[in-house]
């Protein structure tokens, strides 16, 4: 049915909302074919909004429409003996099932571990939670602003206070970690032939990506704070105000600041910045002066002039920039695909390309997000061939 380097694969999507039906989507977009399953009333995400595409009963959600690309829509309702022995029977075909039940909840279906692999015993089940699927809190429910604050991002993004991420990071991340630990997995069974279950969370994902602020406080004992716009550890590092727009730098090494020094006229060895442990120290004055000297020009002449002096520096992008920008259209960052009733629509593209393939996701043509019960017909044809 598709192309891609993991069209061999079957995948049952149980998810809602995004962490799963991200996780999901990463693998429908290298190829898989991805079976999202959903209750009558339909994944949450399909009522999140404004903004919506078209009105009333016929309108689709534009939060869904990120994270359902490359699926098809089976309605099932789980309470109905009918529709779980559908589900049995989509088990013992597929080679993943994806689910962010709370604890507990697919047991109570009829459909434990235990019993999935009593169906398929090669089968690959990722669980994804908000806290861990065990521990004293396992049965809270998992949001994703909730998570980025419990998770410790939140303290040490912004600039006065804590402050979330733009986008559903919590929710994001414990996607990606999901997809995988699915990769994983699976590589596993080529040579046990058996499935298992991997596990993620929201609160896991959070602590995944910590990176070296997590090491300042485990390793170094120090309680990192608010980032703001700036490096903690590297001067200068960071957004710079222009006499337009921001601009933003990053000198990671003492090269780059003798280059900066010198588009800019500067001794690198001047006292108080000769290092970058004293920039960072004096940050706050390091800073003033750059904002000083840049006031005088737009942010087009000091882009220009940092270019050429091998300083790396950008722009700060709106959304509708990035994605009519040559270099992020070159890179398959954007996706044309018809849909079932809305027509040609523009989406987010996959990150991933590979070398001998010039497609997004290493697939030539994308899905786009399913209506409701799009598939039902064709899905419950082709159980019965």
């Amino acid at each position: 049915m598709a192309d891609g380097p993991l069209s061999d694969l079957l995948v049952l999507d149980l998810t809602r909302a995004l962490a799963g039906p991200h996780a999901a989507m990463m693998l429908g977009d290298l190829g898989a074919r991805v079976i999202k399953v959903e209750s009558p009333a339909g994944d949450d995400s399909r009522g999140w909004g404004p903004p919506f595409l078209g009105e009333g009963e016929d309108r689709e959600s534009t939060y869904f429409m990120s994270a359902n690309r490359n699926k098809e829509s089976l309605v099932l309702d789980l309470k109905s003996d009918a529709d779980k022995d559908v589900l049995a029977r989509l088990v013992e075909r597929a080679d993943v099932l994806m689910e962010n039940f709370r604890t507990g909840v697919l047991d109570r279906l009829g459909f434990p571990v235990s019993r999935l692999h009593e169906l398929n015993p090669g089968l690959i089940v990722l669980s994804i939670t908000g806290f861990g699927h065990d521990g004293p809190e396992a049965s809270r429910s998992g949001y994703d602003q909730i998570a980025q604050g419990e998770g410790g991002l939140m303290s040490i993004t912004g600039t006065e206070q804590p402050t979330k991420v733009g986008v559903p990071i919590a929710d994001l991340v414990a996607g990606m970690y999901g997809a995988y630990g699915v990769l994983a997995a699976l590589h596993e069974r080529t040579s046990t032939g058996r499935g298992r279950v991997v596990r993620t969370s929201l609160l896991a994902g959070m602590v995944g990506v910590h990176a070296y602020q997590g090491t300042r406080w485990t390793v170094g004992g120090e309680v990192p704070g608010l980032a703001g716009d700036h490096h903690p550890s590297i001067s200068p590092y960071g957004m710079f105000a222009t006499a337009s727009a921001p601009i933003q730098i990053a000198c990671g090494s003492e090269n780059l600041w003798r280059a900066l020094c010198a588009a800019l006229g500067w001794d690198p060895a001047e006292p108080g910045f000769a290092t970058n442990a004293l920039r960072v120290a004096n940050r706050p004055a390091l800073t003033e002066r750059m904002e000083g000297l840049f006031a005088d020009q737009p942010a087009e002449h000091w882009l220009a002039l940092l270019s050429d002096a091998g300083v790396p520096s950008g722009k700060v992008r709106s959304m509708d920039d990035v994605y009519t920008w040559d270099q992020a259209l070159s890179q398959g960052l954007l996706l044309e695909v018809s849909h079932a009733t809305k027509g040609d629509l523009k989406l987010p593209g996959s990150p991933i390309r590979f070398d001998d393939n010039p497609y997004s996701g290493g697939r030539e043509t994308h899905l786009a997000p399913p209506t409701l019960g799009q598939h039902d017909e064709s899905i419950r044809e082709w159980l019965d061939s």
